[in-house]
């Protein structure tokens, strides 16, 4: 059964951006502008709900090691509803994939981010 994409129906209120992101943002105002574009049209161009590509996008920035896009989708997965524990447990399921030592960098990145 095919699912249907509700994500294009209700505006998302944006989120302040990170202080850097705000700086880059301001500095070239339609690089940004085209980037949040590009970030609507591939959210509504699959099936996938706002939670799964959330999660998504957590489990692809934790594989790719990158700490700041690890902190704004864990910062932005809390703002949209998904518990801590969800959160940590797309680190711990990496152990198998990327292996301890990725994962447990990832599990100290959210712990930047994520409530005790």
């Amino acid at each position: 059964m095919a699912r249907t994409n509700t994500s294009t129906t209700r505006k998302k209120t944006a989120a302040p951006l990170p202080a850097f992101a705000g700086s880059v943002a301001k500095r070239y105002p339609d690089v940004w502008r085209a980037y949040a574009a590009l970030g609507e049209q591939i959210g509504s161009a699959g099936p996938l709900t706002e939670r799964e590509r959330r999660l998504v996008k957590l489990a692809l920035a934790i594989a790719a090691g990158t700490e700041g896009a690890t902190h704004s989708h864990a910062r932005q997965g809390l703002a949209e509803g998904l518990a801590p524990d969800e959160i940590r447990h797309i680190a711990v399921l990496g152990i198998t994939t990327l292996g301890f030592p990725s994962a447990a960098a990832a599990l100290s990145w959210l712990d930047d981010v994520l409530p005790k």
